[in-house]
Formats: structure tokens, sequence, C-alpha cells
């Protein structure tokens, strides 16, 4: 017992090393910036300070953004979703996996879960002992599952899930920035010293080094920021990105995708002064999701829309807003039905 607690602290002790090392390179950039550059280079005052405003600006924001990313707790599944104590007795003592399955699936009636495994079985973690959520997954690395998991950054050393997805995205966008505000205002001194224009002083090296190592960061970063827009924009994790969802219906890549307005929105949320402010801003509660595409019998869609106040006679069951309570009522049909006829309803189609 003793070497194996000895070496998870080793273990988590060396996860913080990416994060350590962020860190002394933005304290380096600092210095090299404010004082090498604004205190020692720059002779005007009036371009000194402006520069050192700007620059203090979109550094507190990066800052801002970068630990909240890391000191935020993911967002784990609540005890609804833990099996009850008769049912967990069973499923414990059950050792045929398909009898395990059908005590999953009477407690996962009761959940508002929609996707399966690959093979269409409920999804369920025997390390936490619950049954997953929708875009649920569990993490060998915070050993815990994690809601809307995105996936696990070392150079946050935490989990990107739904609890801080936004704050992680606006961490890659004011990193960006950060590098993009150094290398605008460092290149005119940076040319002046790469020319002779300026004489050999100990600023150089900080300065010429402060350009290259921001212009490098800044095309590795942006690239991960690109990636992780068109995520937002899909309204997919990277998880899903590499194996989509599996819904009753199958695998759906685009399963959870209501367009691009509604998809920024439930990372950003819904009012647009918060969007750029790393507070916690997401629509939902990480365990349930609208989805683009259910498939329920034509009696069950008569009734659901009826109750969100639309007629079957309107003709825009292909437009309603559907929510989880549709894919309830679905999976209840599917295993009252044999065989029988089998609507469409789309949210909002994909281009």
């Amino acid at each position: 017992m003793a070497p194996s607690h000895a070496l998870k602290c080793c273990t988590r002790a060396l996860n913080w090393v990416p994060v350590l090392f962020i860190n002394l390179v933005v304290g380096w950039s600092y210095y090299a910036y404010v004082v090498e550059l604004c205190v020692y280079t720059i002779p005007n005052n009036a371009e000194r300070i402006s520069y050192l405003v700007i620059f203090h600006i979109f550094l507190a924001m990066f800052i801002w953004s970068y630990w909240k990313t890391i000191w935020s707790r993911p967002a784990s599944p609540s005890k609804a979703f833990g099996l009850p104590r008769a049912e967990k007795e069973l499923y414990e003592r059950e050792e045929r996996a398909e009898m395990q399955q059908e005590i999953l699936k009477k407690v996962a009636r009761n959940l508002p879960v929609y996707t399966r495994t690959a093979g269409g079985a409920i999804r369920y973690c025997d390390h936490c002992q619950v049954v997953k959520p929708d875009r649920c997954h569990h993490c060998s690395t915070c050993e815990m599952c994690v809601l809307k998991m995105d996936h696990h950054c070392p150079w946050v050393n935490n989990c990107v899930g739904f609890s801080n997805y936004k704050y992680f995205v606006l961490f890659l966008a004011y990193a960006s920035l950060y590098c993009v505000v150094i290398c605008a205002t460092v290149m005119q001194y940076f040319i002046k010293f790469w020319t002779k224009q300026l004489p050999d002083t100990h600023a150089k090296f900080h300065i010429l080094f402060l350009f290259f190592v921001a212009a490098l960061f800044f095309i590795s970063i942006l690239s991960l920021l690109s990636y992780h827009l068109w995520l937002v924009g899909k309204n997919r994790t990277t998880i899903e990105a590499f194996r989509g969802p599996v819904f009753a219906n199958g695998p759906d890549k685009n399963g959870f995708s209501l367009g691009f307005s509604r998809n920024a929105a439930e990372v950003f949320g819904d009012q647009g002064k918060y969007w750029m402010i790393p507070v916690f801003s997401s629509l939902g509660d990480g365990h349930s999701f609208v989805t683009r595409l259910v498939h329920i019998d034509p009696e069950q869609a008569n009734s659901v829309l009826q109750q969100n106040g639309k007629s079957p006679a309107d003709g825009e069951a292909n437009t309603c807003v559907l929510g989880n309570n549709i894919q309830r009522a679905t999976d209840n049909s599917k295993e009252k039905s044999d065989g029988g006829q089998i609507a469409s309803v789309t949210i909002e189609s994909e281009p």
C-alpha cells in the first residue's frame, strides 16, 4: 500500500510540471516586456504607458481564464445516476452480463440517458458505480466521471469538461491575443536590434527571444483555438469528434448539434455580455442535452407536439424544438412496440 500511495503522490506532483513550465514562461515574458522593453528600451513615455496598459489588460484576462480552467473542479454525475441500493446489490451479485444490462435498463428508464455503447448497451462506470449521463466519460487521470468531458489537458493539469470548457476556450483566445500584443509591439524593436540600429545591451537577448517565443506560441495556440471553435460550432467534444455518440438509430457525430448560434450559446451562454468574461454562463446542468435527431412513434410525436403547444396539423414537426422528455418517451415507446412505424423528428438540419 505504501509504495502505491507514494507513487500516486509522485505522479500527482509530476502532473504539475507542465503548469509550472507555462507559469515560468509567462513570468519571464512579463519581465522581458515590462522591464527590458518598456523600462530600458522604449524612450517615449506615451508609447511606454500605452504599451503597458494594453499588455496588462490582456495579461490579466489570460491569467484569469487560465487559472479558472485549472481550479474549476470537473463536474461529476449527481447521486441520481447511481444505482439504488436494491438494484446495486442485484447488479453486484449477478454474473451474467445480459442480466446486468437488464438491471441497468430498468434504472436508466427514469434517467435522461439516450446514448449507448457501440454495442448498444447502457453506459455504466464500474469504477464510479454510476450510469453515465450523455457525453460523460471516465477520466483515468482524475479517477472520476466527468460531465461532457472533452479531454484531459496536461497544460492545466485538469479535465476539460462541462464545468470549465468555456474557461478553456477563453484561455486559448486570450493566450493568442497576449502573444499578438507582444509580437505587434515588440516587432519594431526586434528589427532595430536585428539590423544593429540599436546598441547591443542586456535587453537585446530578451527582446529577440521574446519575439520568437511569442510567435511560436501564437502559431501553436491559434491552431488549437481554431479547432475548438470549430467544435463549439458543431456542438461536439474532442471525444465525439473522433468517436460519434451512439443513439438508438446508430452513431451520429451531429446528434447534439442545434445550429451554430444555439451551439455557441450552449457553451458561452445566452447573454452576450458574459461571453468574453471567465465566469460560468454555460447552459444546462451537464446531465442532459437536447438532441438534433430522435426517432419516436407517430402517436407519441403527436402527443408531445400538442404538449409543446403545436398541432400536428401545423406541418412543423420537423422544426419543433424537442427536449429530453421526448426521448424518454421514445425509449419507452420502443420497448413497447414491435417493429411499428417509426417517425423521424429533427430540431434543425445540419448543412
